[in-house]
């Protein structure tokens, strides 16, 4: 009996999980739904000038338009590569020398007021460094990427491995571990939900910073293009290329939380979260 009670619980658990599920996904469409009634109207009514704030119909339309424009599709897969490339960059350089610095307590130690000095300065302060540099080019757009992607991993994998447990790194030196297996099987598994953390802010950082660049830098992609329909008075356009760069974003942020809850399925964090 006891063994049949206990075996019946994770059946009873599944329908709740999933009733919780779509209440999740039914409050997120009615959310939405609130949000477009809310837009239209905004202009509608004459709240808001709809000569600069054109009604959700209008958008959506001009957002139809932009899915059926090839280049259109060209300019999402540039500023994506940007992305893409500038936050490999910053990711490995964040986690290597995070990693090293963590490790030895004088660089640590050394390199704190510089950190702290450098962390703080906003990635567009360096876009005429940027431009003097490389010019209107990809490489102008990737130094303030990689600036600001940079310090979300180096932080958070500073942190993790100063996190390592003083007990256990103790009894890996008595019983002779070299440091590669150190860094392997103690200070890996304990910084790996920082380096998670780092990366995923760092994905959305780095999304912000590409269509910044091409905004400002003029390198070609989303950014580029929000500010020629501007530019043109083409503000249906305007509002439906900025909402392409929030579902990028959104869809960025799941594809990096769905990463994380697999590569930390063993994490008590990922664990607790399943139980509730």
């Amino acid at each position: 009996m006891a063994t049949a009670t206990l075996g019946a619980a994770p059946a009873r658990e599944r329908p709740s999980r999933r009733l919780r599920t779509l209440r999740k996904i039914g409050l997120g469409l009615a959310g939405i739904l609130g949000f477009l009634i809310t837009w239209q109207l905004l202009p509608t009514l004459g709240v808001v000038d709809p000569r600069f704030f054109p009604t959700a119909t209008e958008t959506l339309a001009a957002l139809g338009q932009q899915f059926r424009d090839l280049e259109f599709w060209r300019n999402v897969g540039r500023t994506m590569t940007a992305w893409g490339i500038g936050l490999v960059i910053a990711t490995v350089l964040g986690a290597v020398l995070a990693t090293v610095i963590g490790l030895v307590p004088f660089l640590r130690r050394a390199t704190h007021t510089t950190v702290e000095f450098l962390r703080p300065i906003p990635s567009v302060a360096l876009i005429p460094l940027a431009v003097l540099m490389y010019g209107y080019q990809l490489q102008a757009a990737l130094v303030i990427i990689v600036f600001a992607s940079f310090w979300q991993v180096f932080i958070q994998v500073l942190y993790g491995v100063a996190d390592v447990d003083a007990v256990a790194r103790d009894t890996a030196r008595s019983f002779g571990l070299s440091r590669g297996s150190r860094i392997v099987n103690l200070v890996f598994p304990t910084a790996l939900p920082y380096l998670m953390t780092g990366l995923r802010l760092a994905a959305a950082v780095a999304l912000i910073l590409a269509i910044t660049a091409e905004m400002f830098i003029g390198n070609p992609g989303l950014g580029r293009e929000i500010v020629f329909a501007q530019s043109a008075g083409n503000y249906p356009t305007v509002y439906a290329l900025v909402i392409v760069t929030g579902v990028l974003g959104l869809l960025i942020n799941l594809v990096f939380r769905a990463v994380e809850r697999r590569a930390l399925s063993w994490h008590q964090s990922i664990r607790g979260e399943e139980v509730l």
